[in-house]
């Protein structure tokens, strides 16, 4: 006779819930609330009189031709770091599984950078690539390359591609040796034994394998360059030059903090609130069909 294990505390199911529910409401919903409730408000720089305008703030920021710019640059930034971190950082996990002598120490100076603030690793870029200052800009200009990330749109763009890249290498480099540590070795010694060369291996074997840890990434990542790449971009240029860098989270503290329309503000984060879970719903609908769990 089998027997069940029984719970008969319904209330500590509730307790046990409760700090990670309220951590929810305060920090997500509480301030997502608020900023729909401000986005139909017309308010002074300080915040002390408010008016309700409706949707006319949303009216005024669909009429900017700036705002288009800065999703596009916002399309752009994205695509790119998400690729390129996701490639590299697969391309590195690879290189790490593998048995050499020096993998430890690979492993360690490749998970440093995640321990790095987004705004310090800005910093540390702008360093080493500042037009005048930085170590690595010297030798472009020796070499008849003119460098100028603070005049030049496409070079201040691929400065925050490389930092907001550099920074996200870790993290998806953590969870990619993850997964291919977990893939059985008989496995891949049975296709080795078959025939099937390297290459072969890893787009028929390793990589449908990997897919749900891709797959997991993918979504980070989108949320990662929306987000979190604010303080790389405040750091390296400031959403210059002629917001070249622009984002649009960067966008809405622009025109929040620094330009005082505090409505407007607040309707590009829900603009761009509703856009990010947009995003994550069309990967979970139509990406995750193709994941072999």
């Amino acid at each position: 006779m089998e027997k069940s294990a029984t719970f008969n505390n319904r209330l500590l199911p509730y307790l046990l819930l409760a700090p990670q529910l309220v951590i929810t409401f305060v920090f997500f919903y509480w301030p997502a609330s608020q900023a729909v409730l401000q986005s139909f408000k017309r308010e002074d720089a300080f915040g002390l009189t408010s008016e309700f305008v409706g949707l006319e703030n949303y009216q005024a920021l669909f009429a900017q031709p700036e705002y288009y710019k800065a999703i596009w640059t916002t399309v752009v930034f994205s695509t790119l770091v998400a690729l390129l971190s996701l490639s590299i950082a697969l391309m590195f996990a690879t290189q790490a599984d593998k048995n050499l002598k020096a993998a430890p120490a690979f492993k360690t100076f490749l998970i440093w950078p995640y321990a790095v603030a987004p705004a310090i690793a800005g910093v540390l870029w702008i360093f080493m690539f500042h037009p005048s200052l930085g170590t690595l800009a010297r030798p472009l200009r020796v070499l008849g390359f003119d460098w100028n990330p603070l005049l030049n749109g496409n070079h201040a763009m691929t400065l925050v591609v490389m930092a907001a890249v550099w920074k996200q290498i870790s993290y998806n480099f953590l969870f990619f040796l993850a997964g291919l540590q977990s893939i059985p070795r008989s496995v891949l010694e049975a296709s080795a034994i078959d025939g099937a060369g390297p290459l072969r291996r890893f787009w028929t074997i390793v990589f449908p394998l990997l897919s749900p840890t891709t797959f997991f990434l993918l979504v980070v990542n989108v949320v990662y360059v929306f987000f979190d790449t604010f303080g790389i971009i405040d750091a390296v240029t400031g959403g210059g030059p002629a917001g070249a860098t622009t984002t649009m989270v960067y966008k809405v503290y622009a025109d929040g903090r620094l330009g005082g329309d505090l409505g407007g503000s607040a309707a590009q984060s829900v603009v761009l609130m509703v856009i990010v879970i947009a995003l994550t719903a069309v990967q979970f609908r139509y990406v995750e069909r193709k994941v072999q769990y």
